[in-house]
């Protein structure tokens, strides 16, 4: 389940950075000429930024996380499962970032063996 949820992860945020681009450049374009708004008018430009980086940061690094530390890497994809869906909603464009990252979300916490105890400094 980990590697799955390794995988599942790296994909995602590989997804999410496509859709990040796209999300971040609209909301620079919609900012510098407000004609462009017109068309599909953004409720909130900042969270659409937030979550065009962050997002995707937090995808690749729970992924990678999923191996060695299962539910931390879980956590981290769930939120950007969330992330997703919150900035740019359920749509062609976002339903395998946010399919991906929530599935790798939960088999990350849903884990076997529990993680094994170290310490963290």
């Amino acid at each position: 389940m980990r590697n799955a949820a390794m995988v599942l992860g790296l994909i995602a945020g590989l997804m999410g950075i496509f859709v990040g681009l796209f999300g971040f450049g609209y909301s620079e374009l919609a900012a510098a000429r407000p004609e462009v708004n017109q068309l599909f008018s953004l409720e909130n430009p900042s969270l659409i930024r937030f979550a065009s980086f962050v997002g995707p940061l937090l995808a690749i690094a729970g992924g990678a996380m999923a191996k060695s530390r299962a539910l931390w890497g879980g956590a981290l994809m769930l939120v950007a499962a969330l992330l997703f869906y919150t900035a740019f909603g359920f749509n062609v464009g976002t339903m395998f970032p946010i399919g991906f990252a929530a599935l790798g979300g939960l088999l990350g916490v849903a884990a076997g063996k529990p993680d094994e105890p170290k310490a963290h400094f």
